[in-house]
């Protein structure tokens, strides 16, 4: 019989492969198992991983990332594709980011946690933020904000009207975004899944006084 998961390793990350056939709750239990039992093996690396052999959908990609999570150390940074072109860009924004968030610690606050059930997490200086914001729960700075996992709720930066601020997250769907006196609210229509890669690392910004989104470079976080 087909296995229900196969974990396989890829450069800088893990491939999750689903059987098809099998119901999402067995699934995401032999997920939680395999991750338990390989805990010391794969200690707390930060990865990207990849969903493969299965369509999922939104809400199951979070539950499958809560799952690992849970039952593991490892710091699943982003969902990819295993493609050369889309995997180097991940490893390019994460080189980056890692400088960032030296810069930032300084004089910025660390949480390590998820939000969810309208939580809601504020602070005057800098955040960053190791775990998902789901959602219905909101994360607030008078300064930056870093996610070190999916920004799905409602992010608030820059407060005072300051638009110089960005919120930067490592998957990027979020429900509303205001960066300083700018709002920004996805269309939902437009969001839905297309034929376009999986999440990348984005960074959001005012720029001709509304906000963008924009996939991480070097360049780009170098103007911050």
């Amino acid at each position: 019989m087909k296995e229900a998961v196969i974990i396989k390793s890829f450069p800088n990350g893990i491939a999750l492969y689903l059987n098809e056939e099998l119901p999402f709750e067995r699934i995401l239990e032999e997920i939680g198992y395999k991750f338990s039992e390989a805990r010391n093996f794969f200690g707390s690396a930060a990865l990207a991983m990849s969903i493969e052999g299965r369509e999922v959908t939104d809400t199951e990609e979070i539950r499958i990332l809560e799952t690992v999570r849970e039952n593991s150390d490892l710091r699943i940074l982003c969902l990819v594709e295993r493609e050369g072109e889309t995997n180097g860009k991940y490893a390019d924004a994460i080189a980056r980011m890692e400088e960032k968030l030296a810069e930032e610690e300084e004089n910025g606050q660390f949480f390590r946690g998820n939000l969810k059930n309208r939580d809601v997490l504020e602070t005057e200086n800098s955040i960053i933020m190791l775990g998902d914001v789901y959602p219905g729960s909101a994360i607030i700075s008078s300064r930056n904000i870093i996610v070190l996992g999916g920004l799905y709720g409602e992010a608030y930066a820059g407060g005072s009207g300051r638009e110089g601020a960005f919120v930067a997250a490592l998957e990027m769907k979020p429900e509303r975004i205001k960066i300083g006196d700018f709002k920004y609210k996805p269309n939902m229509k437009q969001t839905k899944r297309v034929l376009q890669p999986k999440v990348r690392p984005k960074i959001a910004y005012v720029k001709n006084d509304r906000i963008i989104l924009d996939a991480f470079t070097k360049d780009l976080l170098n103007t911050f």
